[in-house]
């Protein structure tokens, strides 16, 4: 069964992350019909995102990278 880890910078509600987990962010609805799938929600402190994530989740594992982020804070 798949799941899905979010980490975005701190500062969002419960209910944002919510709606982030149902697959309705930003005022779009949607269902995808894939039940089997679980969300977790990791909160980020902004200063902490190059070490915490960028690095390690992204420019070290690029295996595992399906769409590149639009943004280089390095």
């Amino acid at each position: 069964m798949p799941h899905v880890i979010v980490k975005l910078y701190s500062g969002k509600s419960k209910q944002q992350k919510a709606a982030l987990g149902r697959g309705r962010h930003e005022g779009r609805g949607g269902k995808s019909g894939l039940r089997s799938v679980s969300v977790g929600v990791e909160d980020v402190d902004p200063k902490d995102w190059t070490t915490r994530v960028y690095g390690p989740d992204i420019i070290d594992k690029p295996e595992t990278i399906f769409k590149k982020p639009g943004y280089d804070p390095r």
